[in-house]
């Protein structure tokens, strides 16, 4: 019986495949995997709401704070001094969500955003969006 041994120029060759097939089955396999557990993700509860007859939905009222280049507060359109800042905003947040959109003039300095910043804190803010403006097409690159 005689052995075939391969020569050794066959040895020398390279293989340029590249076997995919096993890559292709991780893959197909993540794909699934993430079908299923993405529905599993959400966070909502369904609930059926109770029916009134005579309800009305409340539209919650948003808090704006502005700050005016002269450097006067408003909150929400009615100017509060600044000693009177932290305990207005604990007053106008206690029965709502603490949020605030905060308005604010391009050329006011920025120690005393910080400092408007820093009390909207110390008041218990949670969150605070800030209002912008699109510049002009004219402006614009």
């Amino acid at each position: 019986m005689a052995i075939s041994l391969p020569s050794r120029s066959a040895d020398r060759r390279v293989l340029s495949e590249i076997n995919v097939t096993p890559l292709v089955d991780v893959m197909l396999v993540l794909l699934v995997i993430f079908m299923v557990t993405a529905p599993m993700l959400q966070r909502g509860t369904d609930v059926q709401l109770p029916q009134a007859q005579h309800s009305e939905a409340k539209e919650q009222e948003r808090l704006t704070l502005t700050l005016a280049r002269d450097g006067r507060i408003y909150l929400n359109g009615e100017e509060v001094p600044r000693a009177a800042l932290r305990d207005r905003l604990i007053a106008a947040t206690r029965d709502r969500e603490r949020a605030v959109q905060f308005r604010g003039d391009a050329r006011v300095p920025y120690g005393l955003v910080i400092e408007v910043m820093d009390t909207l804190r110390a008041a218990g803010i949670e969150s605070v969006g800030m209002i912008t403006e699109r510049p002009s097409r004219a402006t614009r690159p």
